[in-house]
């Protein structure tokens, strides 16, 4: 038997377990708790619509959760891909770092602290490779909850209404949101548990505080765009920015009912900023609080941090440079506009091709229950059966955020043996420096090594 600590914790590793050094060493490191850090500051500005005691934040809840509270308690299916080593980071059998900040739903509806709570945290998925996605990202989850217990005469619906005219804000900002509250197809009511006008008062609860989050930041990187527009013209005054343009989209979520998206117009197009809905009932019950009902919503803290400081690059929010890190000092402050990010420089990039025949399918063994095949021999580290997300993995682990881009240039099946032959193109690009030819020969080299070692591929 061997451990594998994470955080100063040891767990059981099995065959099961896929959680890669470089992974696990960006596990203390809590960008959203960082001081003047962009995701740190996106954190800041979402909790400061969301007011004590009404809402309490959860901020350093732990990374490593139960596949129970992972999936189980949130109703994912025993075959969901979520599962999937290809897609999960396995700590063992029963045990994953977590993959959203859902994870901690029941729990939180079970220890009924405060009416609403607000959850931010580092989450974990094997995920490709490009200036949008990383291994490790961070979403923001929010809840607001009523007790048909604790109302006067268990009046729900004029609870939520005294609640919205009291507590929230009007606003002038136009709402395209064309379609009802409910459609018994689209965006069904959970008729079994709910009344049509209880849903329609939490909606428009949800609806407004979502609205003066997203008006309120919005407009602050509006002015900063403004004000940096101006800069770049030498002083001349740039045009007032256009009205602010917000909808609301119909979506479908496995743990809210009905469902709704909310989107921005920004730099001409319609972007998606989060997910929200009724919470399903089935989950209040499950943790143990039937009489609550309410909604949530969730969203990703690099997305918005990227629109709002035009930041390129999801790697630069990991980068220790201080010509990054100093542009967002003395942030956040309720009266400062907010920056836009500088690019210091652009390092050349340096482009590296490598093609290998993948394994004869017939001769690997049958795939684990979690996702992939394990050998016996090597597991738990050797996955034979074949997925992207593993060269992916074994590129971050080689060359780490030095590995800007990775995209299957070519895929080929030959006629006669039926053997598949994959190309793909690696961007090695320093965010910090010119690399040499020979730094990257040798994260090449070591990739080419590792995908033989790892996945037993014939390199061509």
């Amino acid at each position: 038997m061997y451990t594998i600590d994470i955080n100063g914790r040891k767990y059981r590793a099995d065959a099961w377990t896929n959680v890669p050094s470089n992974i696990n060493k960006s596990t203390s490191s809590k960008l959203h708790l960082q001081d003047h850090h962009p995701i740190s500051i996106t954190r800041q500005l979402i909790e400061s619509r969301f007011p004590a005691p009404t809402y309490k934040y959860h901020n350093s809840l732990p990374a490593v959760v139960s596949v129970a509270q992972n999936f189980d308690s949130l109703g994912f299916p025993a075959d969901h891909p979520g599962r999937n080593r290809t897609d999960t980071y396995y700590v063992n059998k029963y045990t994953v770092l977590r993959t959203h900040t859902s994870a901690h739903q029941a729990d939180l509806f079970r220890a009924n602290e405060s009416p609403g709570y607000l959850v931010s945290a580092d989450v974990y998925r094997r995920d490709a490779i490009d200036r949008s996605h990383y291994p490790i990202f961070h979403q923001m989850e929010g809840a607001r909850m009523w007790d048909r217990t604790q109302v006067p005469s268990g009046d729900i619906t004029r609870a939520v209404y005294k609640d919205l005219e009291e507590s929230l804000d009007t606003h002038a900002v136009k709402i395209e949101d064309p379609n009802p509250t409910t459609h018994p197809e689209r965006n069904p009511l959970q008729i079994e548990h709910h009344k049509a006008e209880e849903v329609e008062a939490i909606a428009a609860h949800l609806k407004r505080t979502l609205e003066l989050l997203v008006i309120d930041i919005f407009s602050r990187a509006a002015a900063a765009a403004a004000a940096a527009a101006t800069g770049a013209g030498g002083g001349t005054p740039s045009p007032p920015p256009s009205p602010l343009k917000i909808r609301w989209v119909e979506a479908y979520f496995p743990f809210t009912s009905p469902s709704w998206e909310l989107e921005v117009f920004w730099d001409g197009e319609w972007l998606e900023l989060l997910g929200c809905g009724i919470v399903k009932q089935t989950l209040p019950i499950a943790a143990g609080v039937p009489s609550q009902l309410g909604w949530a919503f969730g969203l990703g803290l690099e997305r918005l941090a990227m629109l709002l400081f035009s930041i390129p690059d999801i790697r630069l929010f990991w980068s220790k440079d201080p010509r990054f890190l100093s542009q967002f000092v003395g942030l956040p402050n309720p009266n400062a506009t907010l920056p836009r990010f500088v690019p210091f420089s652009k390092y050349p990039a340096c482009y590296k091709d490598v093609a290998f025949w993948l394994p004869d399918p017939t001769s690997t063994p049958a795939a684990n229950a979690a996702g992939g095949a394990l050998s016996p021999a090597t597991a738990p580290h050797t996955s034979v059966s074949f997925h992207e997300n593993d060269v992916m993995e074994i590129v971050r682990e080689v060359a780490g955020d030095v590995a800007e881009d990775v995209r299957l240039l070519d895929e080929f099946k030959h006629p006669k043996t039926g053997r598949r032959s994959l190309c793909y193109r690696v961007n090695y690009r320093s965010l910090e420096r010119t690399l040499t030819t020979a730094e990257a020969n040798a994260f090449h080299d070591g990739v080419r090594e590792k995908l033989v070692e790892r996945l037993g591929v014939e390199l061509r």
